[in-house]
């Protein structure tokens, strides 16, 4: 199927449902379900201390005190909020990834099904955790490598999704044989809404209330598309 086979699909699932759509996707991001990294500070430390020791020698110390006490205010709220988002963005990636589901299953999805899957909190966590690690394994080696490993493990949270009774190493094997000839497809599929992005980006990002489910059910579109294809699909 072709992207604008799942991009039709996607507007078809997404009718009747904008609204609740909208809410899981802001809902989602704003509780870590995006969340893929923890950014680090390390690679910018030079950076800021090169900036903090800048703005201490061009101002009163007792404005540099107070900056000082805002900027670190700010780093840790931000770097609080990172840590509770990875932790259980796992479990409301699976929530939302259920939403979609059932939207193009013809089920009635609430948004409360972005809170559903918190009984598989622990194997969603650490789904989230091997799959970093295992990126960035291969990221050591080159940025292709790394970015191949994203696409070759992107089901395994779809997979456990419809399975929280499997493992997570074999959710992760079982998105690798399902991505096999699959990579490409869903990198068309992705790079398909790069005007959309934009139009996201134009906006301020008010578009993306709108973008933002649409490419999800898209994704879950191609989720069902290529698990429906796969012989041996025991497990679903």
């Amino acid at each position: 199927m072709t992207s604008a086979f799942y991009r039709e699909q996607a507007r078809e699932s997404l009718r009747g449902n904008w609204g609740k759509a909208i809410i899981v996707c802001l809902l989602g991001t704003l509780l870590g379900a995006d969340v893929v990294t923890l950014g680090t500070v390390e690679n910018r430390r030079d950076s800021i201390q090169d900036n903090i020791e800048y703005f201490r020698h061009t101002v009163d110390s007792s404005v540099f005190r107070m900056f000082l006490l805002i900027f670190l205010g700010v780093v840790s709220i931000i770097l609080v909020y990172s840590i509770i988002a990875f932790i259980i963005g796992g479990a409301i990636q699976l929530g939302m990834i259920t939403f979609f589901i059932g939207l193009h299953q013809g089920e009635q999805v609430r948004v409360s099904d972005l809170f559903s899957q918190f009984q598989s909190f622990g194997k969603a966590l650490g789904l989230r955790i091997v799959t970093v690690f295992f990126v960035w394994l291969w990221s050591l080696l080159l940025v292709i490598p790394g970015l191949i490993a994203v696409f070759r493990y992107s089901m395994a949270p779809y997979i456990l999704a419809e399975n929280p009774d499997i493992g997570i190493m074999e959710a992760l094997d079982l998105s690798k044989q399902m991505m096999m000839g699959n990579k490409l497809r869903l990198l068309f599929l992705g790079l398909s809404f790069f005007g959309w992005m934009m139009l996201g980006v134009i906006t301020g990002g008010i578009a993306l209330l709108w973008v933002s489910p649409y490419i999800e059910a898209a994704y879950a579109a191609f989720y069902l598309d290529i698990s429906s294809a796969e012989q041996g699909t025991a497990y679903m």
